[in-house]
């Protein structure tokens, strides 16, 4: 029973992920963006069978180019992904199409990545995927936060995004 609570609790992150990432939500600095991808390091670690024990090596190697795929996969996210300055000097982000291709592609990589391993006779647990959302949300994070810290501060009354072009209002239809 503990793997469905896991994979319903990484349905329920991703779901919630791509929810907010479809509209303009303002980046703070303050917010602890860490403590959703520790939950999931925590409950992907709790359990012992992250790694196959008749498979050791090649689990590993599985659970590394995973992890690997996490990363990369966060950084898309977090690179294709708007950002910009308000007026009133709050750095705003929203998901592009690009920002979507990165989580289908990922997706696609990590069922791939999945059947693999079923070929291989190699048991995964659901601790490899949480871990590997864990990564993919601590990369996008810390990524964003760079970026709205190097985000150029504008004067009163001016938008900027990327050199100067006007950024979609967040009234702006999807």
């Amino acid at each position: 029973m503990s793997g469905l609570v896991d994979v319903a609790v990484a349905v329920a992150v991703v779901a919630l992920i791509v929810v907010r990432q479809v509209r303009p939500q303002p980046l703070s600095g303050g917010r602890r963006w860490w403590l959703v991808p520790a939950v999931l390091i925590c409950l992907a670690l709790r359990e012992p069978g992250i790694l196959d024990a008749r498979h050791q090596v090649a689990s590993g190697i599985l659970l590394a180019v995973e992890l690997l795929v996490g990363v990369v996969m966060g950084a898309a996210w977090a690179w294709t992904s708007r950002v910009w300055t308000e007026p009133d000097g709050s750095v705003w982000t929203r998901g592009t199409k690009a920002t979507v291709a990165a989580w289908i592609g990922g997706i696609v990589v990590r069922v791939g990545l999945a059947g693999l391993g079923a070929l291989m006779g190699i048991h995964q647990g659901t601790g490899a995927l949480l871990l590997a959302l864990a990564v993919s949300l601590l990369v996008r994070s810390a990524t964003l936060t760079w970026r709205a810290q190097q985000a150029p501060r504008t004067p009163e009354g001016v938008t900027a995004y990327r050199g100067g072009v006007r950024s979609a209002s967040w009234k702006d239809p999807v």
